[in-house]
């Protein structure tokens, strides 16, 4: 998405894809301040490997290791980005879990805070964002599911929000 130059007030949004069972982070995405979007598979740790229930959602432990990064990379990556952060999502106990354990395998605190992403919006009734956000899955042709389109969506929610709250 190119930056128009005002871009520097957008909020950072982050969402995170993970198996089934235990909340074993799979790919991971979040947003830069430019409106720019970064990407990737983690590969699983061996101690997450060990539990009896492993999902590895749709994709296979050897992609994961092929195309994943490390966790401890994923977690370098996000504090260069996003240190001491506050940063928006749809799914603030799915995503807080899965964060926790990419920070607890290392011993390591979160340092990015995790928010509801409908809370940007104080002029939404309850439930306006979720079915705007529904809406615009639809529209843009993405899979929920998938944590590079969920954080595309929001960014794409809260620029049409953002403009219409300026307008009004």
């Amino acid at each position: 998405m190119p930056s128009n130059g005002d871009d520097t007030s957008l909020p950072g949004f982050i969402a995170v894809e993970t198996g089934d069972a235990g909340g074993l982070p799979l790919a991971i995405a979040w947003t830069l301040p430019d409106g720019r979007i970064k990407h990737t598979l983690i590969q699983p740790d061996d101690e997450w490997l060990e539990a009896e229930l492993v999902s590895l959602g749709g994709y296979s432990l050897e992609e994961l290791g092929s195309m994943g990064v490390s966790p401890l990379d994923v977690i370098r990556e996000l504090e260069n980005d996003h240190f001491n952060a506050t940063l928006f999502t749809a799914g603030v106990g799915d995503d807080e879990a899965a964060l926790s354990l990419l920070f607890d395998t290392f011993g390591l605190d979160p340092f990015v805070e995790l928010a509801p992403a409908d809370s940007l919006y104080d002029g939404l009734a309850p439930g306006d964002w979720a079915r705007a956000r529904g809406e615009l899955f639809g529209e843009m042709g993405l899979e929920p599911l998938r944590p590079e389109h969920e954080v595309e969506v929001m960014l794409h929610l809260h620029q049409r929000l953002d403009d219409g709250l300026d307008d009004g």
